[in-house]
């Protein structure tokens, strides 16, 4: 069986914590890791083979982070623009043999991998080699808003037939599904023979897969399968919901106990974050006077103080400052909505911008110059590049750097520093076996992340 991780996503209604450069699912919130770090660990004992597929911003963090773990039977698949799950699916299902059992999963659900977890996988892969196409209910315990649901008919045992798939209904909708006892939380995970899945695809959305039957004959391939930007325009952007699973007339569902929740707003993260005694979110640097649950989240070194106040959540980041009362954590996409118009680069950026040699902090940005730490991992290099409008300075700070500079390159061992002028080309690389670090001072008087030129690049960017 092959795992399917699907890990695009911008995490919207995580904002501020939760940026498109950095979103929920990379966050490492949970014991040091990841959502997507987890997921791969969880399916791990139950596939013999990984399919990643993501966006070009996520690839190489992805990366990163399977390293961490030791993970390296995976292939990847780079769509430079998203196209909705059923596109996504596709291309993993055209990647493999189509006798292979896929096994769909988010990268950004919280679930415990138990028995049931284990049992419900079990009874899904029998009925996929049956030829059916399997989604993985969850048993309700609330009447939640947030999630879709799926109303089945016929159960023999946990495998149920589909009769209906529901939008999220709202509270009282939700209320009415619990006591009728049918319905049940539409997982986003499914299970499926590749060529079955495909098969299902041509006959009620023939438009998408022709679309990416074509893309994958044109497929860049590299250390990943590279998606050309003019075929993933072709593809109409819809749902497996949409497409397939609501036509199809072989699907199952499998009925699931598992502890599994969708970690995709802050009511949500509110439950499955540590407490104390008042309800508060647990924060060593949280003092809380006459105040009761409350999620109140800082990364960071700042003191948070709060008085008299309950069911809030207050997010703190160096960059942005979210307050909204709990209850509202769908609402936070209305937020980010409006920010996309009147300061995207908030929405886009943190502090920390991760990049596939490494990272950069911004510790300060002024009209005329700008102050970053930037960290290149050992190995790897910035592009060959100039820019129009700026000068720079850089100080190692540790590690040793490989500087080229017009015609020149040579090294600089910490406490040593070089400078660029403006349109000179030149390139940052990290020789060494330990991260390089190092202080680059910006100015000029235009400084945003579009004035470069790439001459030459090892991760194919233009």
């Amino acid at each position: 069986m092959t795992n399917v991780i699907l890990c695009g996503g911008s995490g919207t209604r995580l904002w501020p914590v939760s940026r498109e450069n950095l979103p929920k699912q990379f966050l490492k919130m949970f014991d040091g890791k990841s959502l997507f770090q987890l997921t791969v660990e969880r399916n791990r004992k139950y596939s013999n083979s990984f399919v990643l597929v993501s966006n070009e911003k996520q690839y190489f963090m992805a990366l990163d982070q399977l390293d961490e773990i030791k993970l390296e039977d995976y292939i990847s698949i780079v769509e430079p623009i998203g196209r909705n799950t059923a596109a996504s699916i596709a291309f993993a299902a055209f990647s493999v043999d189509e006798e292979e059992v896929l096994f769909v999963t988010p990268s950004d659900h919280l679930i415990e991998d138990n028995e049931h977890y284990e049992k419900a996988i079990k009874a899904a892969y029998e009925e996929a080699k049956k030829g059916y196409l399997i989604t993985f209910g969850i048993t309700p315990n609330a009447p939640k808003t947030g999630y879709g649901y799926i109303k089945v008919k016929n159960c023999n045992n946990d495998i149920c037939d589909v009769e209906s798939f529901k939008e999220k209904p709202d509270e009282k909708t939700a209320k009415k599904y619990l006591e009728e006892g049918n319905y049940y939380w539409n997982s986003g995970m499914f299970m499926f023979k590749a060529g079955v899945y495909l098969n299902e695809l041509k006959k009620y959305a023939p438009d998408i897969y022709e679309a990416v039957k074509n893309a994958c004959k044109h497929i860049k391939k590299r250390d990943f399968m590279r998606i050309k930007k003019e075929d993933m325009l072709e593809i109409r952007d819809e749902s497996i919901d949409y497409a397939v699973m609501e036509h199809s007339k072989k699907i199952k569902m499998v009925k699931s106990s598992i502890d599994w929740k969708d970690v995709g707003d802050f009511d949500a993260l509110y439950e499955v974050l540590p407490k104390d005694e008042n309800g508060n979110t647990q924060n060593e640097k949280l003092l809380a006077l006459n105040s009761k649950n409350n999620l109140v989240f800082g990364r960071y070194k700042k003191q948070i103080a709060i008085n008299d106040i309950d069911d809030m959540i207050i997010v703190d980041t160096p960059t942005a400052l979210l307050i909204t009362k709990r209850g509202n954590g769908q609402k936070v996409k209305d937020i980010v909505k409006v920010l996309k118009k009147i300061n995207p680069e908030v929405v886009k950026f943190g502090r920390t911008v991760y990049r596939p040699w490494g990272k950069y902090i911004n510790l300060e940005d002024a009209p005329n110059f700008k102050v970053k730490i930037i960290t290149v991992n050992p190995g790897k290099r910035l592009s060959l590049q100039k820019h129009f409008h700026r000068s720079e300075h850089w100080v190692v700070v540790s590690g040793i750097a490989e500087v080229t500079i017009g015609d020149k390159t040579f090294l600089l061992r910490p406490n040593e520093s070089t400078y660029i002028p403006i349109g000179e080309i030149h390139r940052l690389a990290n020789p060494g076996k330990i991260p390089l670090e190092i202080i680059e001072v910006q100015v000029g008087e235009y400084l945003s992340e579009d004035d470069i030129v790439r001459i030459e690049d090892d991760y194919g960017r233009i």
